[in-house]
């Protein structure tokens, strides 16, 4: 796949998983919870040490899209996309963390939660953003404001979304997608209710699309 093939993919549902994976077991049924749920889209954070291989058991074994998130380094790059990362999100504007993707030719989303830092993503050619912490930096009001600036930039609010505000993300036209944890919430996982992930997986999905699966 191309980058902008990846970006397709990622974006079609409008919704995107942000997984924290503690145990490497966990990982395929979950796997199996977010496709039954009809959104086979992950992104993996780069915080536990069970990480990187649970990125290459699902890129490898699962038919799930999958990426690294909470990078904050080259070597972590190298490592995630090794694995079988598909895309990477940062917290951040890391200059030599896009570099090396650019090197690697995996697709790239910085954080931004601030104007400067939205030039600073388009100084390096990326339109598709993290507004990280996407609550605390300002939330919907904050979206609004930057609209008429970066007509042109898209964003995916992560940080603080939940199923009670995403529909509110979302509604704005700048919006490609919402990132969040609410329906793999690590309290879910670590009960192994993976029943519970599909059915909040559909939910979420229906926000994002309308969709009825």
């Amino acid at each position: 796949m191309t980058v902008n093939e990846v970006a397709n993919a990622l974006l079609r549902r409008r919704i995107v998983p942000v997984v924290v994976i503690e145990e490497l077991e966990t990982a395929r049924p979950l796997a199996g919870a977010l496709e039954q749920g009809g959104l086979p889209v992950a992104e993996v954070t780069f915080r536990t040490e069970v990480a990187a291989d649970a990125v290459r058991l699902l890129a490898h074994e699962t038919r799930l899209l999958v990426g690294a998130g909470t990078v904050v380094r080259p070597e972590q790059v190298d490592l995630a996309v090794e694995a079988g990362a598909r895309f990477i999100v940062m917290p951040g504007l890391s200059p030599r963390v896009v570099e090396r993707c650019r090197d690697l030719n995996v697709l790239v989303i910085p954080g931004v939660a601030t104007a400067t830092e939205v030039i600073a993503a388009l100084d390096h050619g990326l339109d598709l953003v993290k507004l990280f912490p996407a609550q605390v930096a300002g939330g919907v009001a904050l979206l609004r404001a930057l609209q008429g600036p970066f007509p042109g930039v898209r964003w995916i609010p992560t940080g603080g979304v939940s199923a009670a505000n995403a529909a509110s993300y979302l509604a704005l036209p700048s919006v490609a997608a919402v990132g969040g944890s609410w329906m793999v919430a690590p309290e879910l996982i670590a009960a192994r209710d993976f029943a519970a992930v599909t059915r909040f997986t559909r939910e979420a999905v229906r926000l994002g699309t309308g969709e009825e699966l």
